[in-house]
């Protein structure tokens, strides 16, 4: 039991960093060493999806006000710290099949696939789908985080919105249209950015704005990518804990992309 902080104590690095609580946190369910790296590993992406998510939020704002360079340091970031959790897919990777079938049956019907931060990343990135909510309509906070990310304007909605402003022929049913649902490829989109990547020059920070966004998409595609090696070396075809596919669903979210314009304009270039 973590001891509880004097509040008149002088502030040290564990009072700081609230350590007692933070590594009071985990709670194995078996006696294996195992399954606190497990454990550890999942609540360090949750760590790091916590501040995902503030700089998604931060580089959102500050393209709605055309803050673009601004938002070129989160944005970068954001594709840091995807690196960061793409790698530590490597630690897990060091748990055997036989290692993690000593104790994979306390995990129930858990699973990452019922992650609300994740969940909310992809929403706040575009990748809209209102399927998820129903895995945290027992935790009032997460659900309301999930739906404000999904019934708002996503990142990407937003720097199409600032082509708009920069004086790009953009359709209005991209300006003003129902949030919840997915961005649909868009030619017109595609058009634009086609414009200001022939244009560097002349439209400097929408260029280096979706430079960074793709930056975004390459690091999700490659942690995607990663978690697809590392589960099917550890459970190979197995079903996943929480009742999806397992390998073959995970393998089906690598093709995934939030900003689906900027990748195929390459081939117009």
């Amino acid at each position: 039991m973590a001891d509880k902080p004097d509040p008149e104590a002088p502030m040290t690095y564990a009072r700081y960093l609230a350590l007692d609580q933070l590594l009071d946190c985990q709670h194995p369910q078996s006696d294996l060493d195992d399954e606190m790296l497990f454990i550890i590993i999942h609540q360090t992406k949750e760590l790091w999806l916590k501040q995902i998510i503030r700089e998604l939020q931060l580089a959102r704002s500050q393209i709605r006000n055309d803050a673009l360079v601004p938002a070129y340091k989160a944005l970068a970031r954001v594709s840091r710290i995807q690196a960061v959790m793409t790698l530590s897919w490597d630690v897990l990777s060091t748990m055997t099949p036989s290692e993690y079938t000593r104790f994979r049956h306390v995990l129930g019907p858990s699973s990452g696939f019922q992650s609300d931060q994740f969940r909310t990343v992809e929403y706040l990135l575009g990748l809209k789908a209102s399927a998820f909510l129903k895995y945290q309509e027992d935790r009032p906070t997460a659900y309301a985080a999930m739906t404000d990310a999904l019934t708002n304007p996503s990142i990407w909605d937003d720097a199409i919105t600032a082509l708009a402003r920069a004086g790009f022929d953009i359709p209005p049913a991209l300006l003003e249209r129902d949030w919840s649902t997915a961005h649909v490829f868009s030619p017109e989109v595609e058009t634009a950015f086609l414009h200001v990547y022939r244009n560097p020059d002349t439209y400097w920070e929408l260029y280096q704005l979706a430079e960074k966004l793709v930056d975004l998409d390459d690091a999700m595609a490659t942690w995607r990518h990663k978690h697809v090696l590392t589960v099917e070396r550890i459970i190979g075809g197995k079903t996943g804990t929480g009742g999806t596919a397992g390998v073959s669903y995970l393998s089906s979210t690598v093709t995934k992309r939030a900003f689906p314009e900027l990748w195929s304009l390459r081939t117009q270039l």
